[in-house]
């Protein structure tokens, strides 16, 4: 029998310390007069995105799309699908696609193609993490929450089997046991 661990990673006084961070550089340099358009996509971002949003001080829009390139399981298929699209245009808009982890680049990378195709006047990425160690494309990341090691996490909005997504922290997933890997 396979039993799942989790490990406390980032603690959520940490989480919060650099979201407000992370909130304030954007504000910095986005336009404090024209909204510019925030999409998450869902759902391992929905938390990081409700909070960040809490510490952007310029005129914002929110807009949601998923993607998906995992069926279950702790590695991406590596095959990207848009499962929900926006329901605005962002032609001649500034936007900020947030993304909960960047680790392969292949949903970055996907994402990306997708909305440049769409003609925004600026496109910046921001992610709560980056895991570099499995970096299979490299994608610009403009803000970065944490970078992290090579380790499965999960809580805060990630999610193992679509559980553990309301975990407060972000901690790490060990599956101990006979059959496990």
């Amino acid at each position: 029998m396979v039993v799942e661990r989790i490990e406390p990673y980032l603690s959520s006084e940490k989480l919060q310390a650099r979201i407000a961070e992370v909130g304030k550089e954007l504000s910095a340099v986005l336009s404090p007069t024209e909204p510019t358009i925030f999409i998450c996509v869902l759902k391992g971002s929905f938390m990081f995105y409700a909070d960040l949003l809490k510490h952007i001080t310029v005129p914002t829009n929110a807009a949601f799309l998923a993607v998906s390139s995992y069926d279950g399981g702790t590695h991406s298929t590596g095959a990207v699908r848009l499962t929900h699209d926006l329901t605005l245009d962002i032609a001649n808009q500034d936007v900020v696609l947030v993304e909960d982890i960047v680790d392969t680049g292949l949903t970055m990378s996907y994402l990306l193609e997708v909305l440049r195709a769409r003609k925004p006047r600026s496109l910046r990425v921001c992610s709560l993490l980056h895991k570099p160690a499995r970096e299979r494309i490299k994608v610009p990341i403009d803000h970065c929450g944490f970078v992290i090691d090579d380790v499965f996490v999960v809580g805060y909005g990630l999610d193992y089997e679509q559980r553990y997504r309301d975990l407060p922290f972000i901690g790490v997933m060990h599956f101990d046991g006979p059959s496990a890997t």
